[in-house]
């Protein structure tokens, strides 16, 4: 499964994800890929155990004596099996979590093997987990989820080889199953997904039986037709909600505890999944399953037929931002895929631009504008690698993740306002049409845009994919009366000598507003509008169309710097962050605020006081920093012991009645009884 992260402040991505991931511990070239699976695992939740066989079908990318796996350390390979059915060395290197298999008799470029792999371990924390600090697989009870990223079958490729498989999971038979492709229940099957074709050969001979204990059910789950992502399952005591509106099938998981939620997230998912329907074709299937994950793993997740949120972001009011991204990967990731990871924003950056094109249909122009807005944070946060390099980064890094989703998402958005609508919507269509099933380059994707809109477009890809930063525009201008009215005379500066990109000019007048499109190229452009009323304002590009530097962006790029430092747990380098912001604006009521929540996770009680109140008294933006403030000044004086300061905060906040977030119902809690911090055991589902 695929996982998208996504910090506070975007709201969303995610921390996508690919929604995140490629492997960040991969520093040998790769020599082999996957082609099918035939997995058999059984579960024991209580226990925290799994004991798994796993035939897997390889093809050598070259010359080949050793074959080497990933696979979660916690994992312990007990026997490796040639397709003769002899035992195999293997060799067990916990710092990259890979295995390597001697292969007596070598296999050359092109040529194709088969290995059965038996293996068991308990995966309860997350210490061994082949991305350090994230929890991508987890075994427990009421919810278990073994995410493709957490490497918890024998694979190899995360992100880039697309496979077929057939999964059988054992498990108590009171827990629910979620797996992508076609299900059945009953005894695991003989063979994989091609073992049909040629089951007499020892390459494709049955999977030895695994011994499923009493009370135990066995589901299993056929990815055959088309190679995609199918390696994640998902297992809990679960309530299913069902909507079949359209032909489409959506089930929602969710725990007891959310399920009066249900309804409005399958009635969400059903309108997302229609709209991307109607964007970019049909996906592979009409089955949608939403799942609820438990908080300690990531926020998002997507598999094909999958889309999996924290438990957190199952509240009143539905994260459609978040679900639209989940949901588009279904089209840019399980239909296409990157060819490799310096593609990847390719999959993850169309999803987020699917998610702003989704706030743009429901939410009209002003809430586009403020994922744009976001997506250039994102996009200008980082800026020493290239778009075109970004496969030497660690895909975990924020760097990658902002780079790959929110600069990518930004170079659609250039892509769509160079081309045009028309052009663009074509462009995307066709690039999934064409690359279903498939692995896709950016130079594929590019001679389909160009296709489309009758442009020659290697100058757009090189300028965005080749170079980092971006222009910080400025506008000198004279406007003179005419017979006929006004002219403004004067030129679009800006200090990067190669850029060229068209750039729309609004004029306010007295009467009616002027827009004009300006080729900008080299530092300074010339440009000369006439007008009938009196300008009064002029602004370059005012819809957001292309990335372009500024003081607020300056701001918000640092602040959620220092967010990705919080979610590290860098508190010092946060304030660094946090203060360099407060540098640029001293009244940044968003940069404050950031710094009283280092101080409250400190408990530094007095320092986010008075933080709290430096965001209350700065400019107001975003303008829920103002309620936020309210409440949490509310928590710092029942932390104190300060019962009638903490209801006046509360009642205050109420009064703003912004429920940005349900503010005004934590603001409600407390005001019934005091807040209490909470039990650091406390586990987060």
């Amino acid at each position: 499964m695929q996982i998208a992260a996504r910090s506070l402040v975007r709201v969303v991505l995610v921390l996508s994800v690919f929604g995140l991931v490629t492997p960040c511990f991969a520093v040998e070239k790769q020599r082999i890929e996957v082609n099918d699976y035939a997995i058999q695992a059984v579960i024991s939740p209580q226990t925290h155990q799994i004991k798994a066989q796993a035939r897997v079908r390889f093809t050598a990318l070259d010359d080949i004596t050793i074959a080497i796996f990933e696979l979660h350390n916690a994992l312990r390979p007990t026997r490796v099996l040639e397709a003769s059915g002899q035992p195999l060395s293997v060799e067990r290197v916990s710092q990259d979590s890979t295995i390597r298999i001697s292969l007596p008799n070598g296999l050359t470029k092109g040529s194709s093997d088969t290995l059965t792999f038996e293996y068991e371990g308990a995966i309860q924390l997350g210490d061994d987990s082949p991305v350090p600090g994230l929890k991508l697989a987890y075994i427990g009870d009421p919810t278990t989820y073994l995410l493709y990223a957490g490497r918890w079958f024998p694979m190899v490729g995360y992100g880039i080889d697309r496979f077929t498989s057939t999964i059988s999971i054992s498990v108590p038979s009171e827990y629910s199953v979620i797996g992508s492709g076609k299900q059945t229940s009953g005894a695991a099957p003989e063979a994989g997904a091609d073992a049909s074709a040629r089951k007499g050969s020892p390459a494709h001979a049955p999977l030895g039986k695994l011994a499923v204990p009493t009370g135990y059910k066995t589901v299993t789950f056929s990815y055959e037709d088309k190679p995609s992502f199918p390696g994640t399952i998902l297992v809990g005591k679960y309530e299913q909600t069902k909507n079949n509106e359209g032909g489409l099938n959506v089930t929602v998981y969710t725990t007891p505890e959310h399920k009066a939620l249900a309804t409005q997230y399958a009635d969400t998912a059903v309108k997302e999944f229609f709209f991307y329907t109607s964007t970019y074709g049909p996906p592979f299937n009409s089955t949608l399953n939403v799942v609820e994950l438990p908080n300690d793993t990531v926020p998002s997740a997507w598999a094909p037929e999958i889309a999996a949120l924290a438990s957190r972001s199952f509240v009143g009011k539905v994260n459609y931002r978040l679900l639209a991204n989940t949901i588009a990967h279904q089209w840019f990731g399980t239909m296409v895929s990157p060819a490799t990871k310096n593609d990847w924003w390719l999959n993850d950056g169309s999803a987020r631009y699917s998610e702003a094109l989704y706030v743009e249909h429901v939410a009209g122009q002003a809430g586009f504008q403020e994922v744009t807005k976001d997506m250039s944070v994102g996009a200008l946060a980082y800026v020493s690698v290239p778009l075109a390099n970004v496969g030497k980064l660690d895909a975990f890094s924020p760097e990658f993740q902002s780079l790959v989703t929110d600069k990518g998402g930004m170079i659609l958005q250039m892509l769509r306002w160079v081309i045009g609508d028309n052009p663009f919507d074509k462009t995307m269509r066709i690039f999934v049409t064409q690359y279903a099933g498939k692995a896709a380059s950016v130079d594929d994707f590019r001679k389909i845009a160009e296709q489309s809109s009758g442009q020659q477009l290697t100058w757009f890809f090189t300028q965005w994919l080749d170079s980092t930063g971006a222009p910080e525009f400025k506008n000198k201008y004279t406007v003179y009366r005419t017979q006929k009215g006004f002219r403004v005379v004067g030129e679009i500066q800006q200090d990067m000598d190669l850029f060229r990109m068209p750039v729309e000019l609004r004029i306010d007048t007295d009467g009616k507003t002027e827009t004009k499109r300006v080729e900008v190229s080299g530092t300074n452009s010339a440009y000369a509008i006439e007008t009938f009323g009196k300008p009064r304002r002029i602004t370059i590009d005012p819809n957001n169309d292309v990335l372009q530097n500024s003081q607020e962006l300056q701001v918000r790029t640092s602040i959620m710097r220092g967010q990705q430092d919080v979610e590290q747990g860098d508190l010092t380098e946060a304030l660094k962050e946090f203060q360099k912001a407060l540098d640029i604006n001293k009244n940044s009521s968003l940069a404050h605020y950031r710094i009283a929540e280092v101080f409250f996770l400190q408990h530094n009680y007095q320092s986010a006081a008075n933080a709290y109140r430096e965001s209350l008294n700065g400019d107001g933006e975003p303008r829920w920093t103002e309620v936020w403030s309210h409440i949490q000044l509310g928590k710092i004086f029942d932390l104190t012991g300060q019962r009638e300061r903490a209801t006046n905060e509360y009642r205050q906040a109420l009064q703003t009645n912004d429920n940005t977030q349900n503010a005004l119902d934590e603001a409600r809690k407390y005001l019934q009884s005091p807040f209490q911090p909470p039990s650091p055991d406390k586990p987060g589902m």
